[in-house]
C-alpha cells in the first residue's frame, strides 16, 4: 500500500515551481495573508449616530464656530458649552473630543497666529489655559494632559483661520481594550454633565469673580 505522501499528485506546475526555486536557491512566494475581520489594523464600527449632524456639514463651508461663540451672549454659555469668558478669550469644551473633558480655549477675534494676537490675547488666552488645566485636576484629578494648538488646515485645524488651543486630560487607564485593541474610543460621560462638573469647580476657584474674570451665564 502506498503511503499519503507517495500517493500525493504533483502537478506539472508544481514541478516546474520547484525546479526554478531549486535553481535560484530559493522557496516558490507565497501572497501575504488576508488579514482577518477584528485584527489589529482592520477598521472597527462604533454606532455613534449623534455625529452625523458634525459628519454631513464637515465639507460646507460655515461660519467660524469660535467667531459666533465670542459674539454670543452670557446666558448661551450652556448651549454653547462654555465654561469661562474672558474679555479677550474663552473657554469651552469639544463637542466632539478626543476624549472625556477634552477643552479648547480661543482668542475671541479672528486671527490664525500666535504672532498676531495683542499683549491682552495672549494674556487671557493662557490665562484660561491656567484654569482648565486647575479644573481639570481638581474635577477629574488626571495623570497628565496633552496641550495642543493645530495652526492651518494642514496642521489638523478645524477653523484654521481662528487660533486656539486644545487641553486633553490623559489617565493610564484610557488606553484599555476598546482603545488597543478595537481602536475604539468610549466617553464615559454625557457633555452637558462634563459641563456642569466643570463649570462648578471654576466657580469654586473663583470664587466672586466679577464679569472682568468671567461672564455669568444662567445657573446649574
Amino acid at each position: 500500500m502506498e503511503s499519503p505522501v507517495s500517493a500525493r499528485r504533483v502537478t506539472p506546475a508544481q514541478v516546474r515551481r520547484g525546479t526554478a526555486a531549486r535553481a535560484t536557491g530559493g522557496a516558490p512566494k507565497r501572497s501575504k495573508p488576508v488579514v482577518p475581520a477584528g485584527a489589529r489594523g482592520a477598521l472597527e464600527r462604533l454606532w455613534a449616530p449623534w455625529r452625523m449632524a458634525y459628519i454631513g456639514r464637515a465639507n460646507e463651508p460655515a461660519e467660524c464656530l469660535f467667531c459666533r461663540v465670542a459674539r454670543a451672549r452670557a446666558d448661551a454659555d450652556r448651549e454653547l458649552l462654555v465654561l469661562a469668558r474672558r474679555p479677550q478669550a474663552f473657554l469651552m469644551l469639544n463637542r466632539y473630543p478626543y476624549t472625556g473633558g477634552h477643552l479648547m480655549v480661543a482668542v475671541n477675534g479672528h486671527r490664525a497666529r500666535f504672532a498676531r494676537l495683542t499683549a491682552e490675547e495672549r494674556a487671557d488666552l493662557l490665562e484660561l489655559v491656567g484654569l482648565a488645566e486647575r479644573a481639570l485636576e481638581t474635577e477629574y484629578r488626571p495623570h497628565g494632559m496633552n496641550f495642543g494648538v493645530n495652526a492651518g488646515r494642514v496642521a489638523g485645524a478645524g477653523f484654521p483661520g481662528h487660533l486656539h488651543m486644545h487641553v486633553v486630560p490623559r489617565w493610564d487607564g484610557d488606553t484599555n481594550f476598546m482603545a488597543a485593541v478595537g481602536e475604539t474610543r468610549v466617553l464615559p460621560e454625557a457633555l452637558a454633565r462634563t459641563w456642569i462638573r466643570l463649570r462648578r469647580a471654576i466657580r469654586t476657584l473663583e470664587p466672586g469673580s466679577g464679569g472682568r474674570r468671567r461672564t455669568r451665564g444662567p445657573k446649574e
